[in-house]
């Protein structure tokens, strides 16, 4: 194995460790060396890559809640939508009956979802990533341009509402405020639809 695979490997251990013991245990009660000795890997290891454990977490939140997004999207092209709202509306159903399937993920992500779609500032420490065409972000974007809509600000927009869906969604699917998720889904689409002016 090369040696940049071997650091690869490595990294990616210490990533999934980090989720599993996080998901079963809660941040506060893992340590560091839980981590390194659940991953079979040196603590100086660790420090190659994290700065600390908080730092792991914020970079697996970006990547389980962009992972989300982008399975979404796959889905998304398998059908024929060609309504912005319709699309978006499609994408944040998926997004959200992923997020009922794992509560342990929801608990996770908390109410940090938009850091799937916004995540520069969070990931300035994880140079390899770039913007990808291929994003949520991307096909807002497009779809307004395409679509005639005048929006002040799109990226605003957006991320206005990821939030919506991230803080609301959060307490609807884990406790069913201020109604189960299948009776609020109309309330939100409602107000995405609103949002984009679709």
């Amino acid at each position: 194995m090369k040696k940049e695979s071997l650091e690869k490997d490595k990294e990616t251990r210490l990533l999934k460790t980090a989720f599993e013991l996080f998901t079963q245990k809660g941040i506060k009660d893992t340590s560091i060396q839980e981590i390194v000795d659940n991953a079979n890997v040196a603590k100086g290891t660790f420090y190659l890559y994290f700065k600390d454990k908080y730092e792991i977490r914020d970079i697996l939140i970006v990547k389980k809640s962009e992972r989300l997004f982008n399975d979404a999207l796959i889905e998304l092209r398998k059908n024929y939508i060609s309504n912005l709202a319709d699309q978006v509306i499609f994408i944040i159903n998926y997004v959200i009956d992923e997020l009922t399937k794992s509560p342990a993920l929801l608990k996770f992500i908390s109410k940090n979802l938009s850091w799937g779609i916004y995540h520069n500032t969070v990931l300035k420490i994880y140079e390899n990533h770039e913007n990808k065409e291929d994003s949520v972000y991307q096909l807002f974007l497009k779809g307004i341009h395409e679509n005639n809509i005048h929006l002040e600000n799109p990226e605003v927009t957006l991320y206005m509402i990821i939030e919506l869906v991230s803080s609301t969604c959060f307490n609807s699917i884990l406790y069913s405020d201020p109604l189960p998720i299948n009776e609020f889904k109309p309330h939100l689409y409602k107000a995405i639809r609103t949002l984009i002016g679709g």
